[in-house]
């Protein structure tokens, strides 16, 4: 029994053993199935990876932005961001002998002196995850800085830093153009054309792919695979950097002048292809520094504010100097509107231009009294006259005869009520009354610009409709797109959008619009020798009442082109309530669009014809006499109808006040100098502003300074000064020229009138 029971035993003994064998087996085929075949293995793979693999960035260069000439708006230039490598760090800091620093502190002290922003702890903290071999330190360094951090690793023997190379943003012309442009931050185009075109610009980043073996280092270059970046695409823009320049040119000093609340802004358009070939907002940035406010304005509100409050108000001011507000700010356009209404009157049938009119200066509409600007009244008129006269009362005759059907048609066909698609972001729609909603007060006041809001760019794109044939068009600022070689991968052209009115109808509203420049109210944006066509607006903002309910604020603008008889260029300027509250389009705007045009119509080579008239006032391109001799460049002077004063004793003409190819009047006197030893004699600018057209010339020339006319005739009477440039005061070189623009008094509106346009109820 015993041995029975010592067998039983043993056998019990071994079917234990062979069953845990058995479980143990299946365990580890078990764990070697789950490690090798189970979804688990592709979660251990991908650590084993990130562990012996490292994936580094190579930043792909943005692409340039061009102006349609060629020249550079922005670029990208090359900076560095430092990194180190903490493991690198841990070798060097587990050699340190006893007594001496670790080389982790070494760094840190090091990075943080050096590196603006950067503390001590910031660099240790970074330098501790030793599981790593690439920490960022800091972003785009510049060179001198690169240099500096360079010169102390061998100084001090730092080991654990290096340096990736890093695209940054770079805009040659400061503030130029700067709320079309936008600009960039970290993270790419934040704003305006470097925005909208973001992925074409940014390309795509390359990557080096390294394995590292088990102490982190990094293997042979076998181990190594890397992709090259794709550089971004560069675009060349409709933006003329000249026509630019003088669109600015123009606002910065009107700016200053008129000292508006609520900026200028300001675009020139090709009307013939929807090119844009200006576009501004002052004040503007800078987008080398967006975050720097430079608004006067803008710095007063600032000033005194601290802590939660100065960062709210901070970051408005920031928000308003980057808006496009020639895209983003919807208005009531008001007269400059009335192109519209007229050439959508004249197709549809309601008008012609045999029709009379009578103002008696105010119209009754459902009983309420909707008055002209010119309270007495203008009495008889024709169709061109209610035009050239900005008769209130003619315009709401011609929208009632429309109806509310036909207007409502014809302001949908000219694209206001829906955005042009501008290829900028940020663009606005507008507001306006539908046709259920439209009564006869709310059709009355929106056919002469009131009561409902337009973007400048609308209203841009729906008069150059009215003068162009009748097209359209869709307004764009990107003319091609350039790969890294720069070659031309993409192409924009003239988009027609639809034809609103017929060429018929368009070149009866462009001869109409042509006389408020020669006769009517827009006479401050003359330009001798050119067919210059145009509408003022002078419109209230309706939704900003005082504490007596009355309309103080108003927007002023022109709307100009030329030449009338083929139009190829117009201009829109709008100054957002100026300083001066009784002030009109055709005293403030039209001037300004008067001397963008003066500027920019030679330069487009849109030829000058003279009447017999200008002929005998017209201006002469100075000529250039630097390196004649005395006599002969007097002789030179004389028969080009200009006087050549000479000063010094030299043998040569060495420099001359004007310069050479600045306009000036006929009879205009020339100081040329022929020795570096005769002192300059200078006089401060007079003001002329306010003076009629014969006291300021007379001010000017007894200053022994030149006068250069903009605007209206000065020697016909009501002919009046309203800004000059350079500005009373400052120092002149005798000889200099002053540019001066009038306007005729009695061609424009009454300064003393109202327009009372009446707020339509729901």
């Amino acid at each position: 029994m015993a041995v029975t029971a010592g067998k039983s035993t043993k056998n019990w003994i071994w079917f234990i053993g062979a069953m845990i064998t058995i479980v143990g087996f299946s365990c580890v085929i078990y764990q070697l199935w789950k490690l090798s075949i189970s979804d688990y293995s592709d979660e251990l793979r991908g650590k084993a990876m990130n562990q012996q693999m490292e994936n580094t960035l190579i930043p792909a260069e943005r692409g340039n932005i061009y102006d349609r000439n060629g020249n550079t708006l922005a670029q990208s230039a090359t900076v560095w961001n430092v990194i180190i490598d903490p493991s690198v760090i841990k070798q060097s800091d587990d050699k340190t002998a006893a007594g001496e620093t670790p080389m982790s502190q070494k760094v840190a002290t090091h990075l943080s002196n050096i590196l603006e922003g950067v503390t001590y702890e910031d660099v240790m903290t970074l330098a501790a995850d030793t599981t790593k071999q690439y920490k960022r330190v800091k972003m785009r360094i510049t060179r001198p800085v690169m240099e500096e951090i360079l010169e102390a690793e061998e100084v001090y023997g730092l080991v654990g830093i290096d340096f990736e190379e890093s695209p940054r943003r770079f805009y040659p012309y400061g503030s130029f153009a700067s709320t079309v442009l936008g600009f960039c931050n970290e993270d790419g185009g934040a704003y305006g054309i470097e925005a909208y075109y973001n992925k074409k610009l940014s390309g795509t980043p390359g990557r080096i792919l390294s394995a590292r073996n088990a102490v982190g280092n990094e293997m042979d270059y076998d181990y190594k695979v890397q992709v090259p970046p794709e550089h971004g695409q560069s675009l060349v823009l409709t933006i003329d950097e000249v026509v630019q320049h003088y669109l600015e040119k123009a606002m910065e000093t009107a700016l200053i002048a008129h000292n508006p609340a609520k900026r200028i802004s300001g675009i020139v358009m090709d009307v013939n292809t929807g090119e844009i070939l200006a576009m501004a907002t002052k004040e503007d940035f800078d987008p080398n520094t967006p975050s720097e406010v430079t608004s006067k304005k803008g710095l007063e509100r600032l000033e005194g504010l601290t802590g939660e409050e100065y960062q709210t108000q901070l970051g408005q001011e920031r928000f308003t100097q980057w808006r496009n507000k020639a895209v983003s700010d919807p208005y009531e356009p008001g007269s400059v509107f009335k192109l519209v209404t007229l050439a959508s009157a004249i197709e549809s049938g309601h008008a012609r231009e045999t029709d009379s009119f009578y103002c008696n200066g105010v119209l009754e509409v459902a009983n309420r009294s909707i008055h002209c600007w010119k309270t007495s009244g203008h009495g008889q008129e024709t169709l061109t006259q209610i035009l050239v006269n900005s008769c209130n009362p003619g315009f709401m005759t011609l929208g009632q005869r429309m109806g509310v059907e036909t207007f409502t048609k014809y302001f949908e066909a000219f694209g206001l009520t829906e955005k042009t698609g501008i290829d900028i972001p940020g663009e606005a729609e507008s507001i306006y009354h539908s046709a259920e909603r439209m009564g006869i007060v709310e059709l009355s006041s929106s056919s002469f610009g009131q009561t409902f809001k337009v973007t400048p760019i609308q209203m841009m794109v729906a008069d150059a409709a009215t003068i162009n044939g009748g097209y359209l068009l869709k307004p764009f600022v990107v003319k091609q797109v350039l790969d890294a070689e720069g070659n031309v991968v993409e192409s924009y052209d003239r988009t027609v959008r639809r034809q609103v009115i017929s060429e018929e109808t368009s070149k009866m509203v462009a001869s109409m619009a042509e006389k408020v420049v020669s006769e009517g109210s827009g006479n401050g944006a003359y330009v001798a020798g050119y067919r210059v066509g145009g509408k003022t607006g002078t419109s209230q903002k309706l939704d900003q009442l005082d504490e007596y309910g009355q309309v103080t604020d108003h927007v002023l603008s022109f709307f100009g082109f030329a030449p009338a008889d083929n139009p190829q260029v117009a201009v829109l300027v709008l100054i957002d309530e100026p300083e001066l509250k009784s002030a009109y389009g055709s005293v403030i705007a039209a001037p300004v669009v008067g001397a963008i045009m003066s500027d920019i119509l030679p330069y487009l080579d849109i030829e000058p014809k003279y009447t017999e008239e200008e002929l005998e006032k017209r201006e002469i391109y100075v000529k250039d006499v630097i390196g004649q001799k005395p006599h002969e460049a007097q002789s030179i002077m004389a028969n080009a109808g200009l006087q050549g004063k000479l000063m010094g004793n030299g043998a040569e003409v060495i420099r001359q006040i004007p310069t050479p190819g600045a306009p000036v009047p006929k009879g205009s006197t020339v100081i040329l100098y022929t020795d570096e030893e005769t002192e300059a004699p200078t006089v401060e600018a007079p003001n002329v502003v306010g003076l009629s057209g014969t006291e300021a010339n007379k001010r000017i020339v007894s200053n022994r300074l030149n006068l250069r006319i903009v605007g209206a005739d000065i020697d016909e009477e009501g002919t009046v000064a309203v800004s000059q440039s350079p500005d009373p005061g400052e120092v002149l070189e005798i000889g200099s020229v002053i540019t001066v623009n009038f306007i005729n008094q009695n061609a424009t509106e009454d300064l003393t009138g109202s327009d009372e346009p009446v707020v339509p109820t729901e």
